[in-house]
């Protein structure tokens, strides 16, 4: 994917978001890494509904901006999870309703937010550790993502998303599209447990493995 179409697939991933939901007013924020190791991340404040994609940051990846608007202050976030997971060419964070609500409430567990209750959520997401509150765009934020990061890595279970108390989830894929499919995914797995009165059974181990199995889940 070159410059220009990592450009493009970040307003639209952005405008999708923002039609449906996911992601309101300036909240939230979207990066993707590029060929050379810099990236492009949306500005401060800036509206992921209404992005244009030469406003959009260029920043290297010693955190040098090298062109655009002013980079979120998620900016040091970004970085160290690029650095953590090299695999990881797409970052997405939103404050999404469910998600938000359900740290308010008290999360599942820390190191699960919300339990594997559907298939799918096993599949596409797996396991989303709490991060403890700090404010917007803490450096001590991305210390504690990338430590996480590393500990799953270590344990032949790699995460694709944390969730941050009371501010909401950052995900990352390998592409924008696979991005914003673990963020969708993970959000309605919130809406579901919350719609159940956080009543609804876990699938069983058994019922796991068999997906791990059929499908490679990593669980």
């Amino acid at each position: 994917m070159n410059v220009l179409e990592s450009r493009n697939d970040i307003c639209r991933i952005g405008a999708s978001l923002y039609e449906r939901g996911y992601v309101h007013a300036s909240a939230g924020n979207i990066s993707v890494k590029l060929e050379d190791g810099s990236f492009l991340i949306t500005p401060t404040d800036g509206c992921l509904g209404d992005l244009r994609a030469d406003e959009l940051a260029h920043v290297s990846a010693q955190g040098v901006q090298l062109s655009g608007a002013p980079a979120s202050k998620t900016l040091a976030l970004h970085q160290r999870i690029y650095a953590a997971a090299p695999q990881a060419r797409c970052i997405i964070h939103t404050h999404a309703t469910h998600l938000v609500s359900l740290t308010l409430g008290g999360v599942w567990q820390t190191a699960d937010i919300v339990p594997p209750i559907t298939p799918y959520y096993v599949m596409k997401v797996g396991h989303v550790p709490l991060v403890a509150y700090q404010r917007p765009g803490a450096p001590g934020v991305a210390s504690e993502v990338a430590h996480l990061i590393d500990d799953s890595t270590r344990q032949g279970k790699p995460l694709r998303a944390v969730m941050l108390d009371r501010l909401g989830p950052v995900v990352w894929h390998q592409t924008p599209a696979q991005a914003s499919a673990v963020l969708e995914e993970l959000e309605e797995t919130a809406k579901l447990w919350l719609m159940s009165n956080r009543q609804a059974t876990p699938l069983s181990e058994a019922r796991i493995d068999e997906l791990r199995t059929a499908f490679d889940a990593v669980w």
